[in-house]
């Protein structure tokens, strides 16, 4: 199997790194939240690629026997109402009053303008937050958490090119990335920061690498052949993940050879075809056509990619004679469509 599916790459990758937590592992018996606070009373105005911390604080018990004087704790607070784009994670809280089995924490949230809308802290967890880590515990809900209200304007859209497109295989490629503002539809005008990670950098262990568009808020990347099936994407910076991105898809051609088992063989008998698409599109339709009349491709016979390209369909030659074929693959994730060459299956 492919490192990363690229039918599902196009897609806005701060959903996937920001969300909010479901119920599918343990929860922490050690911490018990006792209340939580957003002292701040007034909406918050981000504007562009800005961000502006807010505080927020933590009354909570945590008694797991190893735990030490420097524990820290985050926060997920979830978007409720509006049109922003991700839930908010907080940085590492610390502790500034009390024990770390009852103690008071505080730290901030990185709000970014993507965070139009209003947002419920919805649970507290032990640590800091790492995407993509699996961590075997459940945060802590929290009931009635306070409501944080985000007036963001001037967002980021994010938009690319592939160059060229479709990608050859075995050959390196060029993503031209665009940052501009999504309320004028014009650049920024300034240079910005960007990161241009690939494979699991799209996901976790985010920071990097960083690169800078040009004024216009265009940043063009040359990545390695072997990258062709590894998440690519842009991510605008922002603390502890960030504040928006987007995933590349790179379109492969459809390259389809076929070739009958015999060149000839009697009315009505089996003849195996076997094939191969370049890329090993697993899965993926293949359709043996055969030529009716001078234009017409009807499908005779179907089947799917294996896992190591490869295909095998069937031919049944219906009359004495020449008979007419090709194979036809559809459109297939990121691939696309192709046909072979045709060629002939005497009917004896």
């Amino acid at each position: 199997m492919k490192r990363v599916l690229a039918a599902l790459l196009a897609l806005p990758l701060v959903g996937m790194a920001l969300s909010a937590p479901t119920a599918q592992a343990d929860p922490d018996d050690f911490l018990i939240v006792l209340a939580t606070r957003i002292p701040r009373t007034t909406p918050v105005a981000v504007t562009g690629l800005n961000t502006v911390p807010v505080t927020v604080e933590v009354d909570a018990k945590y008694t797991y026997p190893d735990a030490g004087p420097d524990t820290t704790l985050f926060v997920f607070l979830k978007l409720f109402s509006g049109s922003g784009t991700q839930d908010l994670i907080s940085m590492p809280l610390k502790r500034y009053a009390g024990t770390t089995a009852n103690g008071s924490w505080r730290g901030v949230v990185n709000v970014p303008s993507t965070g139009n809308g209003k947002f419920r802290l919805t649970h507290v967890q032990e640590g800091a937050y790492r995407s993509g880590t699996g961590d075997m515990i459940d945060p802590t809900p929290v009931s009635d958490g306070p409501v944080l209200t985000v007036i963001g304007t001037n967002q980021p859209r994010i938009s690319y090119r592939v160059i060229p497109n479709p990608v050859p295989f075995g050959q390196p490629y060029s993503i031209r990335w665009s940052v501009i503002n999504k309320q004028t539809g014009k650049a920024y005008g300034t240079k910005l920061k960007v990161w241009l990670p690939v494979d699991n950098g799209c996901v976790e262990q985010f920071g990097g690498p960083v690169a800078y568009t040009d004024t216009q808020g265009y940043v063009t990347k040359t990545y390695a052949a072997d990258t062709g099936d590894w998440a690519k994407c842009l991510q605008i910076p922002n603390y502890p993940a960030p504040s928006d991105g987007l995933a590349a898809a790179i379109n492969r051609p459809g390259i389809v050879s076929a070739t009958p088992s015999r060149a000839s063989a009697p009315v009505g008998s089996i003849v195996p075809v076997e094939g191969k698409v370049g890329g090993a599109p697993q899965g993926c339709a293949v359709n043996l056509q055969r030529l009716y009349g001078k234009t017409a491709w009807r499908t005779v016979s179907s089947a799917t990619v294996r896992q190591s390209g490869r295909f095998t369909v069937t031919a049944q030659p219906a009359y004495r004679g020449d008979l007419y074929y090709r194979v036809s693959f559809p459109a297939c994730y990121n691939y696309l469509a192709g046909l072979s060459k045709m060629f002939t299956i005497k009917g004896l």
